[in-house]
């Protein structure tokens, strides 16, 4: 018998509904700053932050090639590319819609470990991320959901789908050899890297006395979020669990990205509400305690 994790589950949870308060506020922010710009200054400011936490600890080995590459691939597709997708598609979405189409990443984690990692799939597992694809299938349906994302808006918000899948499974391998805030600063530094020549380029024609003081204030909260709080959370947390499982909570992404977007003046369908509750049934019916280890 194994005792129920419900700090890794308090830590997963926790991160990926910071990440949807974000997502939503995104919104916000690409008003104000170009895309390049907002993810260089994101990555910038955490990167000073995250200064203490480069250093290596005496117990961990030197970083070898293949840690090395996975360090590069969980930055460009969980970090670089996850956001240039995410910032371009809330562009031609609504959050709502957004948060929904997001709360596919379950199952795409749950492919991609299979695939790499080897995983085996309980039939708890796999109904919570039916559950979650059912939502999508719900709101795929709605002529009042479609309307609101074109099509390319679609297209990027399922390409960083999958972006964030590869990320959640990479970051399985990564912590089997790291300590969590290290692979989130490691991470941070290769994603400022990456966006630096985009965000010098949009950078040198922006009136940076342009943005109000609550959009610094939104990105103050931005950088800190999405580059420290929640990587070093979700890291932390997928330590003790198999990625699939872990996965399954990203359906706390779409809903808080749901309430963000609530506050913000969007309307939500009853249908819409109705796939968020299927999500929550999946987390349950993923995570739930086996009748032996309640004993």
């Amino acid at each position: 018998m194994h005792p129920v994790p419900w700090r890794a589950y308090a830590l997963l949870a926790a991160s990926t509904s910071l990440v949807g308060s974000y997502v939503g506020l995104s919104k916000l922010l690409v008003a104000a700053f170009p895309i390049f710009l907002l993810a260089g200054l994101r990555f910038g400011f955490a990167a000073v932050l995250m200064l203490p936490w480069l250093r290596k600890p005496e117990h961990e080995a030197p970083l070898d090639r293949r840690s090395r590459g996975l360090l590069f691939l969980e930055s460009f597709l969980g970090n670089f590319l996850f956001s240039v997708c995410m910032l371009f598609g809330l562009r031609q979405s609504s959050a709502v819609v957004a948060g929904v189409i997001l709360a596919g990443i379950p199952a795409a984690v749950a492919l991609l470990s299979r695939v790499f990692l080897k995983e085996r799939l309980s039939r708890r597992v796999l109904a919570g991320i039916a559950c979650a694809v059912g939502g999508i299938a719900l709101v795929a349906t709605g002529k009042q959901g479609g309307a609101q994302t074109t099509p390319a808006g679609a297209l990027l918000l399922i390409s960083a789908v999958f972006c964030e899948a590869c990320y959640v499974v990479i970051g399985k391998r990564l912590t089997a050899d790291l300590a969590p805030k290290r692979i989130s600063a490691l991470i941070n530094l290769w994603g400022l890297v990456l966006v630096s020549p985009l965000a010098i380029w949009q950078g040198l024609s922006f009136d940076f006395g342009a943005p109000h003081v609550l959009d610094w204030v939104l990105l103050g909260y931005y950088s800190a979020v999405a580059s420290i709080v929640t990587v070093w959370l979700w890291m932390a947390g997928l330590e003790r669990l198999p990625a699939a499982k872990a996965g399954v909570f990203m359906v706390f992404l779409p809903i808080s990205t749901a309430l963000i977007g609530l506050l913000l003046g969007e309307q939500l369908s009853a249908l819409q509400a109705l796939a968020y509750g299927l999500a929550l049934l999946g987390v349950m019916l993923a995570t739930w305690p086996a009748p032996s280890s309640r004993r």
